[in-house]
């Protein structure tokens, strides 16, 4: 029996769109188990490298099955954590996940919660002090300022952030 063939189109006896897009479908979702697996992986190692840590510490040993189990559970509650907060930021009519979102997944424990607003002030911070030294570079460049005196503009702008 002769293998099937792509019927040819009305304009030019190639696949159609509907094939084509179920072709690229296909390979997409090759690309997804490959980079899934390469993730799972990753996820692996890593516990493998903590497990080990924890170990030498403790003097005791994890088993493979063992370290496989964390890993598993591990990448399975990474995947859920994914999932609340794309529908956090769905919910609030965003595209983008932001650190409120994160905020709000981490809202169970104090101590996680605590460590994440922490992070994300120091963050911010470091953000706005950013975009000053930029807009007071643009500016001294605009302004005809010599480097020595854009130099000290910002040394001085440093001194009063610390204050």
């Amino acid at each position: 029996m002769a293998a099937a063939r792509p019927r040819p189109t009305a304009l030019g006896g190639k696949p159609g769109r509907a094939a084509e897009g179920r072709a690229m479908e296909a390979a997409g979702g090759e690309e997804r188990l490959l980079l899934t697996q390469r993730l799972k992986a990753a996820v692996h190692y890593t516990v493998g490298c903590l497990c080990q840590d924890v170990a030498e510490d403790k003097e005791m040993q994890f088993s493979k099955q063992t370290i496989a189990a964390i890993s598993e559970i591990t990448f399975r509650q990474c995947e859920n954590f994914a999932k609340d907060l794309e529908m956090f930021a769905r919910h609030a009519k965003r595209s983008t996940v932001t650190t409120e979102d994160v905020k709000l997944l981490a809202r169970r424990s104090n101590s996680l919660l605590k460590y994440i607003t922490q992070k994300s002030e120091e963050i911010a911070s470091s953000n706005m002090e950013q975009k000053e030294k930029k807009k007071k570079k643009s500016m001294a460049t605009k302004g005809g300022i010599t480097s020595g005196e854009q130099e000290a503009a910002v040394t001085e702008s440093e001194d009063s952030n610390m204050a």
